[in-house]
């Protein structure tokens, strides 16, 4: 079937332009369906809606850290943007997840800017997108489809897991266990500090608010290898708000090499169920280990941002996650 609403190419906006914003641009230079039109960082925004000049952007952040000296320098960039960009039908939310309350906060801009399209987040922690969800009602009202979880973890391993518990008749426990490579923490800097909330003894305060030279100095001390378990990911309440398995049945954790972009292991999610007939078996869904973090990421991202589009044609508004819609390919 035909995309119609994808003909002329959707117009779409990243907020955060950090290594995952950055890596999301590059995604959607080979996109046609998808026009990058719109970014904001902390500092500022840019906005054209011819399309954005990628290496413009990149240059702009890399030297001066924000791309508002390539557009406007702003304090308040995201509400500046909403402000000149209305036209943007959709926007990635390549942005940190700390504290826990900041995605609820940026959807509040959109919120009071009046806006009416698509979001979606890559978000992670099971705390903070409970807290999205308290923003259903609104959301909905305000004519916004919001599609969280939307990455890797949760994002497409969630979905694979859903779409693997048809074979069971009961489902005992979901594993999802990651591998990251970075060969450079510093092009990931928000990502590692989530990363680093997962540890013991670290939290959510306490990783935002480290310094770089913490950072490195903790990261010198495990030879570069973050090493997570039983971590608090958004995986296990999305499951548990299908009826699949209850959250406690779902673990995740992995190994992060922040010196070296090969995968320290494999990433997999491996789903163990019985059957109808009472046979108990297992499912499991392996990521290549080519694929980087950046494209197990983004792609799902935009990939239900065109999912996100056709429910909001049809009037579908409100809070959803990645294992509640299928995602669209774009082109």
């Amino acid at each position: 079937m035909c995309d119609e609403f994808m003909d002329e190419g959707m117009k779409v906006g990243i907020l955060g332009f950090g290594g995952l914003g950055q890596a999301a641009a590059l995604v959607l230079q080979g996109k046609r369906e998808l026009s990058w039109v719109a970014v904001a960082d902390r500092h500022g925004y840019a906005y054209a809606p011819e399309g954005l000049d990628l290496k413009g952007a990149i240059a702009a952040y890399q030297s001066t850290g924000t791309v508002g000296t390539m557009g406007v320098p702003s304090t308040q960039s995201i509400a500046d943007l909403l402000g000149a960009a209305a036209d943007v039908a959709g926007f990635f939310l390549a942005l940190p997840n700390l504290p826990n309350t900041f995605f609820v906060e940026v959807a509040r801009l959109f919120l009071a800017a009046g806006w009416r399209g698509v979001l979606v987040d890559a978000l992670k922690r099971t705390s903070a997108m409970e807290l999205m969800f308290g923003l259903d009602r609104e959301l909905a009202a305000a004519g916004i489809t919001y599609l969280t979880g939307c990455g890797a973890t949760p994002g497409l391993l969630t979905a694979a897991a859903a779409i693997a518990a048809q074979s069971f008749a009961e489902v005992h426990r979901v594993e999802i266990t990651f591998g990251v490579g970075i060969a450079n923490w510093q092009a990931y800097r928000a990502t590692i500090r989530e990363d680093i909330a997962h540890l013991a003894g670290y939290d959510v305060a306490r990783a935002q608010a480290m310094t770089d030279d913490e950072v490195e100095q903790l990261l010198a001390q495990t030879q570069g290898i973050l090493t997570l378990e039983r971590m608090e990911h958004a995986d296990d309440v999305m499951l548990e708000r299908l009826g699949i398995c209850d959250r406690h049945q779902v673990t995740v954790g992995g190994v992060v090499d922040t010196r070296n972009a090969q995968k320290p292991l494999s990433t997999h999610m491996k789903l163990t169920g019985r059957t109808f007939e009472g046979k108990i078996s297992s499912h499991t869904f392996t990521l290549g280990d080519e694929t980087s973090m950046a494209a197990n990421v983004c792609g799902p991202a935009f990939g239900y941002l065109k999912a996100g589009k056709r429910l909001h044609e049809r009037g579908i508004y409100g809070v959803r996650t990645a294992a509640e819609v299928m995602p669209l390919f774009v082109r």
